[in-house]
């Protein structure tokens, strides 16, 4: 990414929390009573590449560095425990160190 002057490394921990059907999402859901979820993990990985390819930086929040992408089709969806869904179309990279990842979002945060 041109806006990051460091080598970035994916967070693992983050993964599987923004995939579909996967304990962690479920977990997520259950706890935070919604879960944001990527389609599946092929569009995570075309998510995270086209922020680092094109992504705005849109500031610090929470601690973290923001970057972020608005895409024409949804990417992922806002699954809520009453089971309903709402389209998103913006991919957020957070960043923290040298570790990131990426999170499906209506806008930046």
């Amino acid at each position: 990414m041109s806006l990051i002057d460091r080598e970035l490394t994916l967070d693992t921990r983050h993964i599987a929390k923004h995939l579909p059907n996967t304990p962690q999402s479920s977990q997520l859901l259950k706890s935070e009573g919604s879960a944001h979820l990527f389609n599946d993990e092929t569009t995570m990985v075309m998510v995270t590449q086209a922020i680092m390819a094109q992504g705005e930086f849109t500031g610090v929040v929470r601690g973290h560095e923001r970057y972020g992408l608005y895409f024409d089709e949804p990417i992922g969806y806002r699954l809520s425990i009453d089971g309903s869904r709402i389209a998103l179309s913006y991919g957020e990279m957070k960043v923290k160190g040298n570790k990131y990842h990426v999170i499906p979002r209506t806008k930046p945060s």
